[in-house]
């Protein structure tokens, strides 16, 4: 009975009262717990993409870092239709509005699929072209281009993978979505060695493997969808015939569109400017970014967590509840960023060594890894921040905070330190875009405290 009660899905209505009356900090705990999970997972796998890639060469190891700008496109596009959908799905389903949301999530899941398309097609078309305008040298060229072919092809099922992943979050479902993109990550790290060393397929492997996996994740997540066991439905005639309803889509999710497509240009740009010093500096960089990616990830997934409970509350008018998500989020994030920087700061020789055991990686990755620390404690507040605009509509100041640690911060930074600097000035660009984003976003959150979050009566 019990184990009946728990594979239950909740109805419209009750997952209504569920996401209004809980206690916040431990509805926002439910949510991030598997959101988490899923970003961990998700990095996990793509670190070990890093870690076994980089035991072939040096320059095979910088070269995920040149087809980490190639994921990051398709994932801004795929991220970016996905939380404008869900975004709006969240609401919807707070105003009781369930038709509109099928709608939202329909028509996100064609323009997924749409767009995988034509990055597919447009990539192959001008695969070495984009991977020398991404930063691989000669020596790192075949690699990226093997590695870049293959996740093109997987570029559609990636984009579906993502939607399909947000709307079972946006409707509170969090767990099912934390299933599918769990077991897709476990047959990645299965399957990296396999493919890599046991079959000899090098940098090609490691690609195969992640693609696989985002077809295991996509197979998994439409279980939900097929069995209509999901509060909201797939169908082609729910698909919407008119352009202002993508353009709302894409309006919302622009936001997530702005901050990937930045981290694609930024780790263009940081690989460019590392490459000066050879490919062993792009392989610190790479590997350097991934392991603080990995804290970054559990914040994104924190506040996943936390932005269906403030969607869900702020479209039924409780501000009070929206408010005491953002800050629980921002207490929990902190604390775990302090943790963590501690422990990073302690082991960071070894853990770039894990890697890539190269005395020059290991010397420019542990610096890199350091400034980055220094700031980590101030990067859950800037997420949340941002994501608290994000997910209650207010699409302009979204955009512009999202286009901070690696747009308009970013972007100057990386010509301005490493002029003056040399090789510490591109270590320690992506650390002082964090911190100069930290220091914006204050206002920012104080501002909308004051105008929209004040108690409701």
């Amino acid at each position: 009975m019990h184990e009946h009660h728990i594979a239950r899905t909740l109805t419209s209505e009750e997952q209504h009262r569920r996401m209004l009356q809980t206690p916040v900090p431990k509805l926002v705990l439910s949510l991030a717990a598997p959101t988490v999970a899923s970003q961990l997972i998700s990095i996990i796998y793509n670190t070990a993409d890093t870690y076994f890639v980089s035991q072939i060469s040096t320059s095979a190891s910088a070269a995920v870092g040149v087809v980490f700008s190639l994921s990051s496109i398709i994932q801004a596009y795929g991220f970016g239709v996905a939380m404008g959908a869900s975004s709006l799905i969240s609401l919807r389903l707070g105003e009781k509005k369930d038709h509109k949301a099928n709608g939202y999530a329909s028509s996100g899941f064609f323009a997924e699929l749409v767009g995988g398309l034509l990055m597919l097609i447009f990539g192959l078309l001008f695969l070495e072209p984009l991977m020398r305008a991404l930063g691989a040298t000669e020596t790192m060229l075949p690699h990226a281009c093997a590695y870049g072919r293959i996740i093109l092809i997987g570029a559609p099922i990636m984009c579906c993978s993502f939607v399909l992943n947000c709307i079972l979050r946006a409707e509170g479902a969090a767990v099912v979505s934390m299933i599918g993109l769990c077991s897709g990550g476990l047959i990645n790290i299965a399957l990296d060695p396999l493919l890599i060393f046991t079959f000899e397929m090098g940098t090609a492997g490691a690609a195969i493997a992640t693609v696989a996996s985002q077809c295991v994740s996509f197979a998994i997540l439409s279980i939900a969808f097929l069995r209509g066991r999901s509060i909201v439905h797939l169908h082609p005639k729910y698909v919407s015939c008119h352009m202002r309803d993508y353009g709302q889509i894409i309006a919302v999710g622009f936001p997530t569109i702005a901050r990937q497509g930045m981290a694609s240009l930024a780790s263009a740009l940081m690989n460019i400017q590392g490459a000066i010093y050879g490919d062993a500096a792009v392989a610190a960089l790479t590997i350097s970014n991934k392991i603080y990616l990995l804290v970054r990830n559990v914040m994104i997934g924190i506040g996943q967590g936390f932005q269906p409970v403030a969607g869900y509350n702020y479209g039924a008018g409780d501000r009070k509840r929206t408010r005491e998500a953002f800050l629980f989020a921002t207490k929990l994030g902190t604390g775990i960023c302090i943790l963590a920087a501690g422990v990073i700061a302690a082991f960071a020789g070894s853990i770039i060594a894990w890697f890539r055991n190269d005395e020059q990686v290991v010397a420019i990755g542990r610096v890199a890894l350091l400034y980055a620390c220094a700031v980590m404690p101030f990067m859950a507040y800037s997420t949340f921040v941002n994501q608290l605009y994000q997910c209650l509509g207010f699409k302009l100041p979204a955009t512009v905070l999202a286009s901070l640690r690696q747009g308009i911060c970013f972007l100057p930074l990386i010509f301005i330190l490493p002029h003056y600097l040399g090789l510490a000035g591109v270590q320690a660009t992506q650390p002082a875009s964090d911190l100069l984003t930290f220091f914006i976003c204050i206002p920012f959150q104080i501002a909308f405290f004051r105008k929209h979050l004040q108690d409701s009566v």
